[in-house]
């Protein structure tokens, strides 16, 4: 039959029993799952971590504009890491960076949730923010 209507038989589902098969044009059918495939990976959207890297003696005016930062980058969609770096004795007041990130937390609430709270890894600390 498959040769009559210059076709392909195609066999769908080898373990059923008996195995399913099915009149097509083969290289179309390869052509349109390649399609769709491509299709699924273009409404995929990729998730970028954005970082932003601060000190515990971080200025109002540089505060401000790494605010703005973390705005767009989660409006864009993206994922936000806020590090804080303590250099020398900073490390003896970590409450100052706690206080920033709480800060942080309460500017960008309108855009952005924490995913993961403050931790301190060393001399950094940081919190992972995600779009709402």
């Amino acid at each position: 039959m498959a040769q009559e209507k210059m076709l392909d038989l195609v066999e769908i589902v080898p373990t059923a029993s008996p195995p399913i098969c099915r009149l097509m044009d083969y290289k179309k059918f390869l052509y349109e799952q390649k399609k769709k495939e491509k299709e699924l990976r273009k409404k995929q959207r990729l998730m970028i971590l954005k970082e932003i890297r601060m000190t515990p003696e971080t200025s109002e005016h540089d505060y401000q504009f790494k605010k703005q930062h973390i705005e767009e980058f989660l409006k864009e969609g993206h994922r936000v890491k806020v590090t804080i770096f303590y250099k020398g004795r900073e490390i003896l007041h970590k409450e100052r960076g706690y206080q920033l990130l709480e800060r942080i937390v309460k500017d960008v609430s309108a855009v952005g949730k924490v995913e993961r709270p403050a931790r301190l890894e060393g001399p950094r600390l940081s919190l992972n923010l995600v779009p709402l």
